[in-house]
Parts: C-alpha cells; sequence; structure tokens
C-alpha cells in the first residue's frame, strides 16, 4: 500500500498532467479559430480569451472568501465563546506551519466544512455547527488538516487558474460556432490544406469541448480533495481520525442550505444531493466517492 508521502506525490503529478492536458486542449481550440477564420495560428485569440476569462476570474479570485461567506450565511467566531474549536485551529495551524485563519461558523445542523482565500495569509476556515457538535477532538482535527491543506496547497489559486481555462475554452468554442453562421473563413480555409475531415473534426471538438473542460475541471477537483486527505494524514499523524470523520459525513442525511452549485466545491463533502448515481453521478461530482477517501487513508 502506498505511504503518506506517496499519495501525496502522486496526486501532485496527476494534477500536473491534467492540468497540461487542459492547456494543450486550449491551444487547439484557438489554432483551430486562427486557421479556419483567419491566415494565422490563433494565437492572438488564444490570448484574447484569456484576458476575458482572467479578468473574471481575477475579481472572485480576490472577492471569493467574501462572496462565499456572504452566500453562505457564516458568522466570525468569538474565540471566548468556543475556545475549544479555536483551540483546535490553532494547533493544527501550529501543526502545519501555517497562519491561523479565520475562523467562521455556519449555523446548521448538516455536517460540512470548507476553506477559502487567495493565499494562507488571507485564508479564511468555516465549520457548521452540526460539524462541530458530532465529532469528537482528532476527528474535528482530521477535518480542520484537510481544510488547511487546501490552503497550504494553494488550491484556491489552482482552481482560478482552472476557472480561466473553463472560461477560455467555452469563449474560444462560443466564436468558432458563431462565426460558422455569421462570419467568414479565411482565404486559406478555401484551399484543400483545410480539409472536409478535418473541419468536421473541428466542429466535433468545438461542440463536446467546454463538456470536456467541465470534465477536467471536476477531475482536477477531486484531485485535489485526496491531496487535501493526504496532506492531512501528514500534519496530524492520524489518518484515522480524518477517516472516521469522513465516515460520520457519508451517514449524514441532513441537506445543507446555504451551500449552493458555485460553493460545492469548497466543502470537505459535496452538500448538494445528485439524482444520479453510479459512474455517471462521479464523473458530474465535485468531490470523489467517500468510501475511496476513506479506503485510502486507512491504508495508510
Amino acid at each position: 500500500m502506498p505511504n503518506i508521502y506517496q499519495n501525496i506525490s502522486k496526486n501532485k503529478q496527476e494534477t500536473v498532467v491534467i492540468m497540461v492536458l487542459f492547456v494543450a486542449i486550449v491551444s487547439f481550440l484557438g489554432w483551430l479559430v486562427g486557421k479556419f477564420y483567419f491566415d494565422g495560428s490563433g494565437t492572438f485569440f488564444i490570448g484574447l480569451a484569456l484576458i476575458f476569462s482572467g479578468i473574471s476570474a481575477f475579481i472572485s479570485y480576490y472577492n471569493s472568501d467574501k462572496m462565499v461567506l456572504a452566500l453562505s450565511g457564516a458568522v466570525e467566531l468569538d474565540p471566548e465563546q468556543n475556545r475549544d474549536l479555536y483551540h483546535v485551529v490553532e494547533n493544527v495551524c501550529i501543526a502545519a506551519g501555517l497562519p491561523l485563519p479565520k475562523i467562521y461558523i455556519i449555523e446548521d445542523s448538516a455536517m460540512n466544512a470548507f476553506a477559502t482565500g487567495r493565499d494562507p495569509e488571507h485564508s479564511v476556515i468555516c465549520f457548521t455547527t452540526g460539524m462541530i457538535s458530532s465529532l469528537e477532538k482528532r476527528e474535528l482535527e482530521g477535518v480542520t488538516a484537510h481544510e488547511l491543506s487546501h490552503i497550504g496547497n494553494y488550491d484556491i489559486r489552482l482552481m482560478s487558474i482552472v476557472s480561466v481555462l473553463v472560461g477560455t475554452v467555452t469563449l474560444l468554442a462560443d466564436w468558432f460556432t458563431r462565426g460558422m453562421f455569421y462570419g467568414k473563413r479565411s482565404r486559406s480555409n478555401n484551399s484543400s490544406e483545410l480539409s472536409g475531415i478535418i473541419l468536421i473534426f473541428g466542429l466535433i471538438f468545438m461542440i463536446l469541448s467546454p463538456i470536456i473542460a467541465t470534465f477536467i475541471k471536476l477531475a482536477v477537483s477531486r484531485n485535489r480533495e485526496y491531496l487535501a486527505d493526504s496532506s492531512a494524514a501528514l500534519i496530524t499523524r492520524y489518518p484515522a481520525g480524518l477517516a472516521s470523520a469522513l465516515r460520520k459525513l457519508s451517514q449524514d442525511q441532513e441537506i445543507l442550505e446555504a451551500a449552493n452549485g458555485a460553493t460545492a466545491h469548497l466543502y470537505i463533502s459535496n452538500p448538494l444531493r445528485s439524482d444520479l448515481s453510479g459512474k455517471i453521478a462521479q464523473l458530474f461530482n465535485t468531490h470523489p466517492p467517500i468510501e475511496e477517501r476513506i479506503r485510502r487513508l486507512e491504508s495508510m
């Protein structure tokens, strides 16, 4: 069985592979747009799409914590009213070598937690009251270490970059399909250089690319959950604590009303209920199956 360090290394390598694939898709889309409509490589359109997507992601990146907390109805923790939780977070921060984040509470009986913020110096960790009341100290330490790992691993920054790439793919695909109906092709497309087979392939790829980009984004999100689990085990030196917390989470049937599709990926477990099942549900899920996460933790 792989140990903690091997799990961390494997998860990082998988993220790199996925990101390289993502960039390759964006580059190919830009090439198709430029080749089909203009006498060029499409570099200009990649840059333009990146700028458009980057502006929206930049605004979200620097205001994500405020937006998520407002949407969740979270209130900042008063250390005097809940010193046990405050000390748990403080102790895990010391073990992780991270600065103490702002701690927030959501009044909800559902069990869940999330972390957000652009870097360790501007971070937030949030727990539901259901999570605090249901977990023992070692379990709460595991959950805290998991969320702090997201902060320490700069997962919020990574997902912001992924969001830019998803936006870029969507824009390029939109420009291509609109151009098919309203635009003009370049002179080079009237020659045999771009054959009908390549054109059909390009059209299919353009239609499917936003869906592919979304799947890649979800794959990155799931992979970072595995990495956060492994990092949490390394911080606490007690994988069983987080595994036990996840087992309790899997048994919780409460629905977190504060969560929505825009914030679901931030939580330690998916707060939304899906009507899909099996492998299809896993494709559209922002989190890997809890059973698999528990199995990996127990094997460390």
